[in-house]
């Protein structure tokens, strides 16, 4: 059962998730891979809208995504944007990142095998994603601009469209443990994390919401 705190706390470390970036056009477009066909739906909308000239889409599977998404989420990722009438000739797909780090080394490797010069990057992820993403691009790929861009909606309205309450509180839970231990072992830049952030963080937590925390070891 998730009572009201549990919701004040989840649309704290939501609303702490977004960047607030303002779209603009960039070199390329990176679909950072998961369960969400949402990032697939955006990252056509910025293609749409003329803010790159080319799309790569990363990912393997995960737990989350093996029995929906079985060939792989770039690839599912790919289909869609082909049904939605992207040309197949602007859309590279990297196949085997398994976490955020992978998808920014292997999608950079992938665009230098095709001798892409990068100077900006718009950086797609699911809309809790879009400051670890973000705070993890800058630490692997220096000199290159991002801007992160997710589909714009509110928290009730992501967990309408996930069917699964539990598993979005368990993500946000996950990304904010990770935005606080990542730096110091080299994956992601420091980022100023609020102090009510961290008591909601810490109230989750505590409740139980734990399932997609990562092992620390002291």
């Amino acid at each position: 059962m998730i009572s009201e705190q549990d919701w004040q706390d989840a649309q704290l470390l939501w609303d702490y998730q977004q960047m607030h970036h303002e779209s603009r056009p960039c070199s390329v477009a990176i679909g950072l891979g998961s369960h969400d066909l949402g990032v697939a739906d955006t990252t056509v909308d910025l293609y749409r809208r003329g803010m790159m000239p080319l799309i790569v889409f990363t990912g393997a599977t995960s737990r989350t995504t093996q029995d929906r998404m079985p060939r792989g989420e770039a690839e599912h990722y790919r289909d869609r944007a082909l049904e939605l009438g992207v040309p197949a000739d602007v859309i590279l797909v990297e196949p085997n990142a398994r976490n955020t780090g992978q998808n920014i080394t292997l999608s950079r490797a992938l665009l230098v095998e095709h001798s892409i010069d990068v100077s900006s990057v718009l950086l797609v992820s699911k809309p809790y994603e879009e400051r670890r993403a973000y705070a993890t691009a800058r630490k692997l790929w220096p000199g290159v601009e991002f801007v992160s861009a997710s589909t714009p909606m509110t928290l009730a309205t992501y967990v309408d469209a996930i069917q699964d309450a539990r598993r979005v509180v368990d993500m946000l839970v996950g990304s904010l443990q990770r935005l606080m231990i990542y730096p110091a072992q080299g994956f992601l830049i420091s980022q100023d994390v609020p102090d009510e952030a961290i008591r909601a963080y810490k109230r989750l937590v505590a409740r139980g919401f734990t399932s997609r925390l990562v092992p620390v070891v002291i």
